[in-house]
């Protein structure tokens, strides 16, 4: 318990706001009451976001939020989805989660295609992260150490399993200084293991 709270100290001095839950059920909870109704919703490939049934949720219809990813993914014309793709940078609330966090309250993601890091470094004032305390690293070495070893086959094996031909790191962020003004960044800390 020591770690998580220094971490959520660190966190804080970076202008992320934290919240601690005990397990995925509190953690949907929590980031349902973060949401206000209305708001335009789009979330980024996380395994986070299913184990805790946001995912489900927002398919299900059942919220009271404007889902974006579902807008863009019925849209059958390729270059209206393509430019509805564009759009969902911008949208006001972007959910996700990260691969590693450190002890010192760095967050690092990596991503093939690179489509949710716009939003996680400048687009959408909204930015709320749902990330399994086991993702807690020392450093940054360890963070892109838990990356390369553990989450990417992980990842790779996952879109293989989808018919894709695998994954790659094609793009890693990292943060490591204060977030910009008027954005505000909220991270829910789950203990529980969940993700990558």
């Amino acid at each position: 318990m020591e770690v998580i709270e220094g971490t959520m100290k660190e966190l804080k001095s970076r202008s992320v706001i934290p919240y601690f839950v005990e397990n995925r059920k509190k953690a949907l909870e929590k980031l349902c009451e973060l949401i206000p109704s209305g708001a335009r919703v789009m979330t980024g490939s996380s395994t986070t976001l299913e184990q805790i049934g946001f995912v489900g949720l927002l398919k299900s219809g059942k919220h009271s939020w404007n889902n974006l990813k579902d807008e863009m993914l019925s849209e059958k014309d390729a270059n209206k989805q393509a430019e509805l793709r564009k759009q969902s940078v911008l949208s006001e609330y972007f959910i996700g989660s990260v691969h590693a966090l450190t002890e010192s309250g760095e967050t690092l993601t990596a991503s093939a295609s690179g489509s949710q890091l716009p939003s996680y470094v400048y687009t959408s004032n909204n930015v709320i992260w749902v990330v399994g305390a086991q993702k807690i690293v020392p450093d940054l070495l360890e963070a892109i150490k838990r990356i390369k070893e553990y989450v990417f086959p992980l990842e790779d094996k996952r879109m293989k399993d989808l018919g894709s031909a695998g994954s790659v790191i094609g793009w890693m962020l990292y943060f490591g200084q204060k977030i910009l003004p008027n954005r505000k960044i909220n991270l829910i800390l789950i203990n529980e293991a969940l993700g990558f």
